[in-house]
């Protein structure tokens, strides 16, 4: 084989790992974990703000101005008992109806695998993400879990 041939063959070698790089993964098969949306979204640790009813619900959160279309939560643990990474959680939106948030259906997330709580948000939108707790004895649960938005 000449020199040429040999760089021939690793540039078309190169191209091909290229051209894989390039093509994008599936999307997901499941709803809750859809990508379509997650353009442009920026993570965070929200503070939590309330406990009632058996939920916990972050501090009023809003929507930045991106691409990003959706809400979402990874990265949850209870840090009480790291075994568990799964939780329900949904969104409340302002602005009230009849003196109430309107809120999400729940939606069961787990561990580092994003899960869509809400679709189609627009830019500015105010909002917080509560999760149901599991436990409030001795101490209300703390769920430790990343927003997306």
């Amino acid at each position: 084989m000449t020199r040429q041939n040999r760089i021939l063959n690793v540039l078309a070698a190169l191209a091909l790992i290229i051209a894989a790089l390039a093509i994008p993964a599936p999307a997901s098969a499941n709803a809750a974990t859809d990508s379509a949306g997650h353009r442009g979204c920026v993570s965070f640790r929200p503070t939590s703000g309330f406990y009632a009813a058996g939920r916990v619900g972050t501090v009023e959160l809003t929507v930045p101005h991106s691409r990003c279309t959706t809400i979402s939560v990874s990265d949850i643990v209870d840090p009480a008992n790291p075994i568990d990474r799964c939780q329900t959680f949904l969104v409340g939106f302002w602005p009230l109806v009849d003196g109430s948030l309107t809120y999400t259906e729940p939606v069961t997330a787990c561990g580092h695998q994003r899960s869509v709580l809400a679709r189609n948000v627009p830019n500015g939108t105010h909002y917080l993400v509560l999760y149901a707790v599991d436990y409030i004895d001795p101490v209300i649960q703390t769920v430790k879990f990343r927003v997306w938005h």
